[in-house]
């Protein structure tokens, strides 16, 4: 069983769960700050290691007018600030083969996201920046095909991956989460972890925007912990009815903390007893 080493947390299927959480895109240096603080100190005082997530660039919105994000030479300044100021680790998107080692050179983790999940150029040059990346499993794509995409990036020597389960496409603007994926994706050796918020979200539901149904992503987050896991993400903010985007699957801030603490109940029964497939 591997397990990745970000900044000063180990992250594996075994160890103590790790939190990646935050708000979909960075809104302002402020907003960013806020979040990270709050979530930080709900982690601390529940034992789960934290990861501030937050894109600077929103490269697939449904619509052409959906909110892309700050760009990113202000999104990266942002993401150090956040890092250096809570000492956490940090994750953003990437979205071309030339950001992945810009990037890499100011956060911990690259996220490659699930509609790229299987382009080759993009996955070596994400190797090859040398930080930890988390790969979103498509929603076209089986648990066990995951393996191609492990081996592509193992090409270039980086072993520093982490799997995450989003949903799998069922009929329009619906997707399905087969809990069994996630021991299926584990059996590659990397940690998994389950994104909570996307894989309740409905994919183009509102016309012009996804939507989504937050209130059943802590249904999905329980689950996982459940299961054992090496990590949860779930994007959150303070309003999300008014974030600019992916706002109707968002946990309220003021919420995660408690569900931070019941999280932690589940996974240490999930790593006192581990499931044997």
């Amino acid at each position: 069983m591997t397990h990745v080493s970000v900044g000063d947390l180990t992250i594996g299927n075994d160890r103590p769960l790790t939190v990646i959480a935050g708000p979909c895109q960075l809104e302002s240096a402020d907003h960013a700050q806020m979040i990270a603080g709050r979530m930080k100190e709900a982690c601390d005082a529940a034992g789960a290691q934290y990861v501030f997530k937050a894109s600077y660039d929103k490269a697939n919105r449904t619509s052409l007018d959906g909110a892309r994000g700050m760009g990113i030479d202000e999104g990266l300044k942002v993401l150090e600030s956040v890092a250096r100021t809570n000492q956490i680790p940090v994750i953003t998107d990437v979205h071309s083969e030339a950001q992945c080692a810009i990037a890499a050179d100011v956060v911990d983790i690259i996220q490659i996201p699930a509609f790229l999940c299987r382009q080759t150029d993009m996955l070596l040059a994400a190797g090859n920046s040398g930080a930890a990346i988390n790969v979103k499993k498509g929603q076209f794509l089986a648990p066990w095909e995951m393996e191609n995409i492990v081996t592509k990036i193992e090409s270039t020597g980086n072993r520093r991956i982490l799997l995450t389960e989003r949903g799998t496409t069922f009929g329009y603007n619906t997707l399905v989460v087969d809990m069994r994926s996630l021991p299926q994706m584990a059996q590659t050796g990397y940690p998994v972890v389950m994104d909570a918020t996307h894989s309740v979200q409905q994919p183009g539901g509102r016309g012009g925007s996804s939507g989504g149904q937050r209130e059943f992503a802590p249904v999905m987050a329980r689950a996982a912990a459940a299961v054992g896991v090496g990590g949860i993400f779930m994007e959150t903010h303070q309003d999300p009815d008014n974030a600019p985007c992916d706002g109707p699957n968002m946990i309220y801030l003021d919420q995660m903390p408690k569900l931070i603490e019941t999280l932690m109940q589940f996974d240490a029964m999930a790593k006192a007893n581990p499931l044997r497939i």
